[in-house]
């Protein structure tokens, strides 16, 4: 016998161990939009992964909205789905259809002008601050997953366990 008639087989192993797929749907009864920074900034929180503090949402600023003075302490990908924003720090703006790659370490201030909608995956924690520098709190995968677990028992909505991946 050689070792490849031992061999188990990728399907069977993706099978036995894998996670499996999950869909979550457009409806906010899977996963609602969350008030966050205000009365003009909301959260559709889409996956969290506490292994590599990685999470995924869609980022919803309303018309002249801000998400406030930030950093990354690790890799943000965007692709804007909705609308426009840019970083006050940048010269660049981000319209339907585009992508951002993010690398930990800038401070910089989200603003939309005009409102937009922005499907985030992040990995790492976000230090928000004040406009001195002085770092006023630290939001990482466990603090996005209080913050839909709180909002969603406070409104008396279900829980979507397949976001917790």
């Amino acid at each position: 016998m050689t070792v490849i008639d031992n061999k188990i087989g990728v399907d069977a192993v993706v099978r036995d161990y894998a996670f499996p797929d999950i869909h979550v749907g457009s409806s906010e009864e899977e996963s609602p939009w969350v008030p966050f920074k205000g009365t003009k900034v909301f959260i559709r929180h889409l996956a969290f992964d506490v292994r590599t503090n990685m999470y995924a949402n869609v980022l919803w600023v309303k018309e002249g909205g801000s998400l406030g003075r930030h950093r990354h302490r690790g890799r943000v990908f965007g692709y804007t789905i909705e609308g426009s924003w840019r970083y006050l720090e940048y010269d660049w703006v981000a319209r339907v259809g585009s992508y951002v790659q993010e690398s930990p370490g800038a401070i910089h201030t989200l603003v939309s002008d005009e409102g937009m909608k922005t499907m985030f995956w992040l990995n790492g924690a976000l230090e928000f601050f004040d406009e001195r520098d002085n770092l006023l709190e630290t939001l990482d995968v466990f603090w996005m997953m209080d913050h839909y677990l709180t909002y969603c028992r406070d409104q008396g909505l279900s829980i979507n366990q397949k976001l917790f991946v």
